[in-house]
């Protein structure tokens, strides 16, 4: 089974797929080989990178939290939802650790009803992505409702440092990861995370966990590296990343998983 992490990985800096990915993909597709999607990305937006390369098996999205039917286009299982008791003593905390932080939460069904996914930020909510999507909602709103994850932004501080910041808050109720460093972390349920999700794929197609390969970029794929087979990590990948790879290979933008893949498909 190949795994493969989405933003900086699959994609480059272009933010598309080239076609030497594409083709690649294709040829292990043909050969029999189960290639799986695992990404921070919620489901809604799997579609983009599932549809160009004809996936229509799993992907792992919200880190772990959500088993996704590319094909169906709907969700499978969801593990680990934060409850709003949680939510609010998270956000007690934080306010604390780290003042001016503003909040989002991810929410998913368990149907194929795509109108109840939904991400609900509070006010100046900083995205580094800067898509603007999200609907707008006061704090007691966001956290009032089971989310999937938390995400916390600041404008001031780095990606690590919130994560230092606030890894010294939390034992055992969440875990922290993020996957830029513009000022955004990503707190799941703990234990939560790539590997548990992909260890679940790995068990619906009878795969064992050494005939998996996994492909990653960012903290947030740490896990997934140390759990599959074979770790590869893109060369210009986060430090934390490069320290567990079992290889490393090209940046993204110089077809790095394909460089990989091609040599047997």
């Amino acid at each position: 089974m190949i795994a493969s992490d989405v933003d900086g990985t699959l994609l480059g800096p272009s933010e598309s797929l080239s076609a030497r990915t594409i083709a690649t993909v294709g040829r292990a597709i043909e050969a029999g080989v189960p290639f799986v999607l695992a990404s921070g990305r919620p489901p809604r937006w799997i579609a983009p990178v599932a549809k160009p390369l004809e996936l229509t098996g799993y992907a792992v999205c919200a880190n772990g939290a959500v088993l996704y039917d590319c094909g169906r286009e709907e969700v499978v299982a969801v593990h680990g939802l934060l409850k709003p008791e949680l939510l609010h003593d998270i956000a007690h905390a934080l306010d604390k650790a780290l003042p001016g932080c503003r909040l989002a939460a991810e929410r998913v069904s368990t149907g194929a009803d795509h109108e109840m996914r939904s991400f609900v930020i509070e006010p100046n909510y900083h995205n580094p992505w800067g898509d603007g999507e999200g609907r707008t909602a006061p704090r007691a709103e966001v956290l009032g409702h089971p989310a999937i994850k938390l995400l916390v932004s600041h404008r001031g501080m780095s990606s690590e440092e919130m994560s230092e910041a606030v890894n010294a808050l939390f034992d055992r109720d969440v875990d922290v990861t993020y996957s830029s460093s513009g000022g955004l972390v990503e707190l799941s349920a703990h234990g939560i995370t790539k590997a548990t999700g992909l260890a679940d794929v790995a068990e619906r197609l009878g795969v064992g966990r050494g005939q998996v390969i996994a492909f990653g970029d960012m903290p947030n794929d740490v896990e997934m590296l140390r759990w599959a087979g074979h770790g590869v990590a893109m060369e210009d990948g986060h430090r934390a990343v490069l320290a567990v790879a079992d290889e490393v290979t090209g940046p993204a933008g110089e077809d790095g998983v394909a460089q990989v893949l091609e040599r047997w498909f």
